[in-house]
């Protein structure tokens, strides 16, 4: 999938869940749990942004850790690269969660992202 097709395909996934699209920069940095990407089901959930960072973290498995370096961060551009499924909910904006499994994708609204 190129650059357009993902962008589009961020659209589709705002416009059917009632979200508005806000663009992840290729530029900016996503958190990512590395060593749970290997894990299913994919986590991710986004803060507005700050500095040079989307609000996006993600990590793999069922258990989410509150250890400092559960986390590193990662170019969006390397995300969209490594893990191009991934990219398509990047266009969520600040406040929205999701949960993707092999054939599944769970999107939701959670206002307490909002209060960091």
């Amino acid at each position: 999938m190129n650059l357009q097709e993902i962008e589009s395909e961020q659209r589709n996934v705002c416009r059917t869940h009632g979200a508005r699209f806000v663009a992840a920069s290729l530029d900016l940095k996503v958190g990512v749990a590395l060593d749970t990407m290997d894990k299913s089901p994919t986590n991710g959930l986004r803060h507005p942004a700050q500095g040079d960072t989307t609000g996006w973290y993600l990590w793999g498995g069922d258990e989410f850790s509150a250890d400092p370096d559960f986390f590193q961060p990662l170019h969006t551009r390397h995300l969209v690269e490594r893990y191009p499924r991934i990219a398509t909910v990047l266009g969520l904006p600040p406040g929205y969660r999701f949960l993707m499994a092999e054939n599944h994708l769970d999107i939701w609204f959670d206002p307490k992202l909002l209060e960091v």
